[in-house]
């Protein structure tokens, strides 16, 4: 196998050590907002210097939390920061990347046993391509098989973990927190579900950052001798959305088709419709 070189780094919050709950934690002027934007920033540092470590010699670190989520004023300096997607998927990614990889992600929404899990928004209950259920992480994870990027590394709570690892056998992983709510919460308006999946077990940020740092080292060393990280990808493409009901608003549907690209599919406008009730 050839030597990893450079890295796309993709970030999130909500599957950081220590960040505890939506409203406190991950929105701007939330009171702990700036603390999470810490820890998570210390998780990518212990992640870059494994890979590093591990003979990389380039990694591009993309905030890819909604509001923004990294300090850029502590992120390692041997790192260029990534922010804003102006073309849409794959998210400034191409073929001069060796690998991505992920720090501080969450589960899909209707995870069971996760913490914080969603799909862009509370709003999902379920999106899928030719029948796999995937997330945030699942999209990303596509589009670079599509491109012939490996999925090397991901790091956040358990639940997404197991996702990772069902979705890209052989992907080296590390859990920082582990969900305790039983369920997927699927029958759950919007504003239910935001506040369904608080109850968690943290490992302490230092610790998890050691975790991080031996893991990411330990997927270099993996990626240089073991074939993985690929998804088989069976064109045509179809996706389907389903979105949870509000006070006002109906449970809804979506489905697009390509004949050939999970990334021209992932661009797509999605045209929500009223699920039907027997």
């Amino acid at each position: 196998m050839e030597k990893i070189k450079k890295i796309y780094l993709m970030t999130d919050l909500e599957g950081v050590a220590g960040v505890l709950d939506f409203e406190n934690w991950c929105s701007p002027g939330a009171r702990y907002y700036e603390l999470a934007k810490e820890f998570l920033t210390l998780e990518i540092n212990a992640a870059v210097e494994g890979f590093f470590e591990g003979g990389v010699k380039e990694i591009v670190v993309a905030d890819g939390h909604g509001p923004g989520a990294i300090n850029p004023k502590f992120i390692d300096s041997r790192v260029e920061l990534l922010r804003g997607w102006p073309c849409g998927w794959p998210l400034n990614l191409d073929k001069s990347y060796d690998a991505v990889a992920w720090v501080g992600q969450h589960a899909k929404a209707g995870s069971e046993y996760a913490h914080l899990a969603h799909t862009q928004s509370f709003k999902y209950i379920d999106l899928s391509i030719n029948g796999i259920s995937i997330g945030e992480f699942g999209q990303f994870a596509m589009c670079a098989s599509e491109l012939r990027v490996r999925a090397i590394f991901g790091a956040g709570d358990e639940a997404f973990t197991k996702e990772a690892q069902n979705l890209v056998p052989g992907i080296e992983t590390v859990s920082v927190k582990r969900g305790l709510t039983p369920g997927k919460g699927d029958e759950l308006t919007t504003k239910a579900y935001s506040r369904r999946n608080y109850g968690a077990i943290h490992i302490p940020p230092e610790r998890a950052c050691k975790l991080i740092r031996d893991g990411a080292l330990k997927a270099i060393k993996r990626a240089e001798n073991e074939d993985f990280g690929i998804i088989r990808l069976d064109p045509p493409f179809e996706r389907v959305a389903k979105f949870r009901a509000g006070e006002e608003y109906p449970e809804t549907i979506s489905r697009e088709t390509h004949p050939s690209s999970v990334i021209a599919l992932m661009n797509m406008p999605f045209n929500p419709k009223p699920v039907k009730k027997n």
